[in-house]
């Protein structure tokens, strides 16, 4: 089991929070929150050691098209680098309909 944190700048702020996914066979859940600093926090935790760089690609690729301050919490169980763009970009989408009702 390996614990990763990774930071990233934000430019606004983010009002509701989202859930995805499930930890399972192969997959992952993404929790989103509100930050309380205008800055995006990631915490990864994996089943699947010695990956660190891969998340960290995954997640710089994310963070060029997201500026959010969030608080992300990604429970992973061997999800690809696809179904984690995706996961985050559910994420993402389910806080602001949320933040919009």
């Amino acid at each position: 089991m390996e614990n990763l944190t990774f930071d990233y700048p934000a430019q606004r702020a983010v009002t509701a929070r989202a859930h995805v996914g499930v930890v399972g066979s192969g997959d992952l859940e993404v929790l989103l929150s509100p930050a309380s600093a205008m800055t995006a926090h990631v915490v990864v935790r994996t089943s699947v050691d010695g990956y660190g760089h891969i998340w960290k690609s995954v997640l710089d690729r994310f963070f060029t098209c997201y500026d959010g301050a969030a608080q992300i919490e990604i429970n992973d169980f061997g999800a690809t680098p696809g179904v984690v763009a995706l996961r985050l970009a559910e994420a993402v989408e389910e806080a602001e309909q949320e933040g919009e009702a």
